[in-house]
């Protein structure tokens, strides 16, 4: 154990959240621009996405509700923000930019929310606890990108909310591995269970 985690685990943190209620899986985010390392991307994203294929495969065959993210600015940019005053390329991120589409290995199909948003987090403004309320879920799985970004706001939202996260540390990815550790460090002290895909696979079963 480290000298962190022994910090952390004497002052009671990190307690587990065990799956709760009916699971939802949440994609944040996993889209061209994020995956092209001249873009947004780099790091490990790449390897996230393909990590999180089989995830959204059980999910479908589980009938999970699944909602995926993107960021979408309208055309003219009047719905620019603090956000994008902090990285301006994410105005670029239109309805029609192909940057701003899903990657088509983790298209959406019928009956899967594509949620747009313009800040990190999946509930910020948006209808999602509402959604998540609606169809029973307790559990909200989380993938996506990125993890010191989105995905952590997503997270610390959806905690906040009532939800229990579980995050798949295999299947979330940053363009940088030391935020991306971190983070993964940090939510599993404080705001989720955090775990790769094969653990939570095996839970399912049992």
């Amino acid at each position: 154990m480290s000298d962190d985690q022994a910090v952390y685990r004497q002052q009671g943190f990190g307690g587990r959240l065990g799956l709760h209620g009916r699971p939802a899986l949440l994609l944040v985010d996993f889209v061209n621009g994020f995956a092209d390392p001249d873009r947004f991307g780099g790091g490990n994203i790449t390897d996230a996405i393909e990590a999180t294929v089989p995830v959204l495969a059980e999910a479908r065959r589980r009938g999970w509700p699944v909602v995926h993210t993107r960021i979408v600015f309208a055309d003219d940019n009047a719905d620019a923000n603090v956000f994008t005053l902090k990285v301006p390329g994410l105005l670029g991120l239109k309805e029609s930019d192909p940057a701003s589409a899903i990657v088509d290995r983790l298209a959406p199909v019928a009956g899967e929310w594509v949620l747009r948003k313009t800040v990190p987090s999946a509930f910020f403004g948006t209808g999602l606890a509402a959604w998540l309320t609606q169809r029973g879920v307790g559990t909200l799985v989380v993938a996506g990108c990125t993890t010191s970004g989105c995905v952590r706001a997503s997270v610390v939202d959806a905690m906040s909310h009532g939800f229990r996260p579980l995050v798949l540390e295999d299947c979330v990815g940053d363009r940088a591995l030391a935020p991306h550790r971190a983070n993964l460090f940090d939510m599993a002290q404080k705001n989720a269970d955090v775990m790769p895909w094969a653990a939570l696979s095996r839970q399912l079963e049992t």
